[in-house]
């Protein structure tokens, strides 16, 4: 492979802050009550319903401590909660509360009607175009549809 950038990618590039702009303000205002970190958990737990622990650090990429030290600061909070599991009783999952539910939906609504406002803009043929190209790049990036993910592994 060439050291050229493939032709095309100052475009992905540009497009990849805008955005970044677009999560950012959908985001800030969530970012009041939690920490980016502790939001990934929360639309995590909200996505997947709830998880055991270990499948959280593991998902989030941290330690058991770290996920501890979080999860302990949104229950207190009351964004997640601590749940017996079915299977066993010293398995406990965490699940969203409906604060949490409702704090990931805002952000989402958000994020969703700036992303529409944006595409309503574009005539069809290229609306058509960045769906199709989105499509390609979300499967690039092994990111699935959200109905996709399951607790067992999606």
């Amino acid at each position: 492979m060439s050291d050229a950038a493939p032709e095309g990618i100052d475009e992905l590039l540009a497009a990849s802050r805008g955005l970044l702009g677009v999560v950012a303000r959908s985001l800030a205002p969530a970012l009041e009550d939690v920490t980016v970190p502790q939001f990934r958990l929360i639309v995590l737990v909200t996505t997947l319903g709830p998880t055991r622990s270990g499948d959280l650090a593991e998902r989030l990429a941290v330690g058991p401590s770290t996920l501890t030290r979080n999860v302990d600061r949104l229950v207190a909070d009351g964004w997640v909660e601590r749940l017996p599991s079915s299977e066993s009783r010293r398995e406990v999952l965490v699940g969203p509360t409906d604060q949490g539910r409702a704090l990931v939906a805002d952000v989402m609504d958000r994020r969703r009607n700036e992303i529409v406002g944006l595409l309503a803009s574009l005539p069809d043929e290229d609306r058509a175009s960045v769906f199709a190209g989105a499509a390609v790049l979300r499967r690039a990036m092994h990111e699935p549809l959200l109905e996709e993910i399951s607790a067992f592994g999606g």
